[in-house]
C-alpha cells in the first residue's frame, strides 16, 4: 500500500474511532495531496508525498515554537500531536553520524573540496537523503564537512 493510499485508509478509521485530531490531521494532508495532484495534472508518487509531509511537518514545527512562546498550551498540545501523527508517516530519520557519513560518500563521490561545490553538493544529497532529514540538517553537516 502507497502512503497516499495508508492515509486515505487511516482517514477511514480515525473516523470509526471518532479521533477528531487524527481526521483532521490527516484530511488536511490529503488535501494538501490532491491540491498538488490537480494543479499539476498528475499523480504523486511516495517520495512526492514524503516531501508534502516534510513541508507540513516543517510548519507545525514553526507553529509550534509560536505557541509555546505565547505561552498557549492548549494549541502547543494539538500541535505536538499533529507533529507526532506525521512522523508515523515518514521514513526514520537519520542521525547524526549517519547523515555525515552519508555526506563524506557523497563529497567523495562528486569530489567536492571548498564552499563553492556546495550546490552540487546538496542536491545529490536531497536525492540521496530524502525526507530522511531536513535541508537545514543536511545545509549544516555540508558546511562543517566543506570547512565553511
Amino acid at each position: 500500500m502507497n502512503l497516499k493510499e495508508r492515509i486515505k485508509n487511516d482517514i477511514k478509521e480515525a473516523m470509526r474511532a471518532k479521533d477528531s485530531v487524527t481526521r483532521d490531521t490527516l484530511r488536511n494532508l490529503s488535501a494538501a495531496i490532491k491540491q498538488i495532484e490537480v494543479d499539476e495534472r498528475r499523480e504523486l508518487s511516495d517520495a512526492d508525498v514524503e516531501a508534502i509531509l516534510m513541508k507540513y511537518l516543517k510548519q507545525r514545527e514553526d507553529a509550534l515554537e509560536q505557541f509555546i512562546q505565547a505561552k498557549r498550551d492548549d494549541l502547543v498540545a494539538k500541535e505536538k500531536a499533529e507533529i507526532e501523527l506525521v512522523r508515523r508517516y515518514l521514513p526514520e530519520p537519520m542521525d547524526d553520524a549517519e547523515l555525515e557519513a552519508t555526506l563524506k560518500e557523497i563529497i567523495t563521490e562528486l569530489k567536492a573540496e571548498t564552499m563553492k561545490e556546495m550546490g552540487k553538493v546538496m542536491g545529490k544529497a536531497k536525492a540521496v537523503i530524502g525526507s530522511r532529514a531536513d535541508g537545514g540538517r543536511i545545509s549544516q553537516a555540508v558546511k562543517k564537512l566543506l570547512g565553511a
